[in-house]
């Protein structure tokens, strides 16, 4: 029996009289990644929010480990007129965790040669990578990735691509949303489905 490291149970979250998650059930094993393909307001970063303990849920059960949690959600916000590595550094020290090197991390992820750049000259591209390296880099063993592929190009989405890969191979758990079909088709050993903020498996 695989290990159980994300467990959703019947969960309801309300916004004044809207019902945004319906009852929504998800079990995430140790070790796969899992993706959610679902249109703009369908109800995927409100549960991500929810897992990560962003939000409170109006019913139901969540259980996660959430000191394991890094996460990606929404478009990443940094100090803009401080550097990427700058930007990480500072992010290391709010919390206790034993952090990866920040330089290495920046090569991770494509910035070896970037970091030292202010964020505010950043593309969205450059920034959505730098929100990646912020989510590995206190080596978590679950990483909540919403839609980690905005704003890269061709090329960025095939490294970023190999590094979940990887990730995956170093056992982490990895649950994303992607608008984008191939990313999770490519990456994800299951795949759900959200709208109208029902999760149901995705069937072919």
């Amino acid at each position: 029996m695989n290990e159980i490291v994300i467990s959703v149970d019947n969960i309801v979250k309300r916004f004044g009289n809207e019902e945004v998650l319906k009852n929504v059930s998800l079990q995430v094993e140790k070790g796969k990644i899992y993706g959610i393909i679902g249109r703009n307001g369908s109800g995927k970063t409100v549960l991500f929010k929810c897992i990560c303990g962003l939000l409170q849920i109006d019913s139901g059960t969540i259980k996660v480990e959430k000191s394991q949690i890094g996460a990606i959600i929404e478009e990443p916000g940094f100090l803009k007129q401080y550097s990427g590595e700058k930007n990480l550094y500072f992010l290391a020290g709010l919390t206790d965790k034993k952090n990866k090197d920040i330089k290495e991390v920046l090569k991770t992820v494509g910035l070896e040669d970037a970091g030292k750049k202010k964020v505010g000259k950043y593309s969205m591209g450059m920034r959505q990578r730098l929100g990646i390296a912020q989510a590995i880099m206190e080596d978590q063993s679950i990483l909540i990735l919403d839609e980690p592929m905005n704003g890269l190009d061709n090329e960025g989405v095939q490294e970023m691509r190999r590094l979940f890969g990887e990730l995956k191979q170093q056992g982490k758990t990895i649950l994303l949303a992607s608008h984008n079909r191939d990313d999770i088709e490519i990456l994800c050993d299951h795949v759900y489905k959200m709208d109208h903020g029902i999760l149901t498996p995705k069937t072919n």
